[in-house]
């Protein structure tokens, strides 16, 4: 799980800031000075359109990578030296990419941090001594890659009326349902899967979270196409699919425990979406060759403060980390308030653009655009749907009665 030790040789920030440079110039090439407004790279896609080929190679890139910056002492920051880390705080996690972001590395797609920031720590939290050794070091080093196996279509945004079964056979799990909304499917190595292992019990009280090899018989991996016209997201058919009891994570019937360590984790990690395509957008309405109307200003003005107000939030979640807190509510005010701007987005690019983004006309930075309109919706779901967010906040911020269940 994740450490402190070594607290009391924590480095100087200016001067860990200078060694994490001298380190980055020796094994990447510096990113170049963004050129002028129309040239470059105009995309600004939500989910990537990749063939299963193309993000097996580009999956490939960024392993070699994260393994490249784990070896030499750069890729578990916050991890105890058990499990190759330095036992730094969390910030300096950000620390380091902030440098990082100035270098030419592989951008890492939402495998990589479900591995290493949500299934890592979970396991380092539920996991035996035996689990941890077995796969915290391979994760955070990305040997092996780990998905979710969480969401259902029966079940909807209540995770808890799952109805995936796990029936145990002396010792181990047959396992049979149907996931949906799996990221990373074709190429995680392990499947996190909650599963009803108790039909009578309380549907809270009747959950058991298993590790389940991707590449088991009886696991079926099926591409979900998007309204973009790629294949991000995947559905699974477990089909009589044996796990070991060996693989069962957290003990019998308390899975619901950890499946919110990993939720928690989750919604850390997504207060900062949508903020580079905001800031694009903000960009656009600064090189649109005609003058902005009025509510064209008041919008990009909006969408200004948003991306500062988002900033904040962020460093709170992040302070809270700092001083050994468990963020709450700061997570879900995170991950509404970055849907939320990322609706605001879209909306401004609309207004700026209007029928330059119905065709593809070639001219840079316009159709590009649809990219980020047909994926952001998405997020409004991903993570927790906007109205968990909120039942969240109402009920265990502000103290308002729940709802009848």
């Amino acid at each position: 799980m994740e450490g402190v030790e070594g607290m009391s040789g924590i480095p100087d920030p200016d001067e860990f800031r200078a060694e994490v440079r001298e380190w980055l110039a020796g094994v990447a090439r510096p990113r170049p000075p963004e050129g002028e407004w129309g040239t470059g790279d105009d995309s600004v896609a939500v989910f990537e359109n990749w063939s299963a080929e193309q993000e097996r190679e580009h999956t490939e890139r960024i392993r070699s990578w994260e393994r490249t910056r784990f070896d030499d002492g750069w890729g578990a920051l916050s991890w105890s030296e058990e499990f190759g880390g330095r036992g730094l705080p969390g910030s300096y996690e950000q620390l380091y990419l902030a440098e990082e972001s100035g270098f030419e590395v592989p951008r890492r797609t939402e495998i990589f941090p479900v591995t290493r920031q949500l299934v890592a720590p979970a396991i380092g939290i539920w996991g035996t001594p035996e689990q941890q050794r077995r796969w915290v070091r391979p994760m955070l080093r990305t040997d092996e890659l780990a998905c979710q196996l969480f969401s259902e279509t029966e079940a909807g945004s209540d995770l808890a009326a799952v109805r995936t079964r796990a029936v145990r056979d002396g010792d181990r799990w047959v396992l049979n349902g149907h996931k949906v909304w799996t990221s990373g499917a074709g190429v995680a190595t392990w499947g996190v899967a909650v599963c009803r292992t108790d039909p009578e019990a309380s549907k809270h009280a009747g959950i058991t979270v298993f590790l389940v090899r991707m590449d088991a018989p009886g696991v079926t991996v099926r591409p979900i196409r998007q309204m973009t016209g790629g294949s991000s997201f995947n559905e699974v058919y477990l089909d009589d699919v044996v796990v070991p009891d060996t693989d069962r994570l957290g003990e019998v019937g308390q899975g619901w425990r950890v499946t919110l360590t990993v939720l928690a984790a989750e919604r850390l990690d997504s207060g900062s979406l949508g903020l580079g395509n905001a800031d694009r957008a903000i960009e656009l309405a600064r090189h649109l060759p005609r003058p902005l109307t009025g509510v064209e200003r008041h919008r990009a003005a909006d969408l200004f403060v948003r991306t500062m107000v988002q900033r904040i939030i962020g460093l709170r979640v992040t302070a809270a980390l700092v001083a050994g807190r468990e963020p709450g509510a700061e997570a879900s005010v995170g991950k509404l308030y970055a849907t939320e701007t990322m609706r605001r987005t879209s909306d401004l690019v609309q207004q700026l653009l209007g029928p330059s983004l119905a065709a593809d006309t070639g001219e840079w930075g316009t159709y590009a655009w649809t990219e980020h309109l047909l994926g952001a919706p998405g997020y409004s779901i991903a993570g927790g749907t906007d109205e968990i967010q909120r039942n969240i906040l109402a009920e265990r911020v502000l103290g308002l009665p729940k709802e009848a269940r």
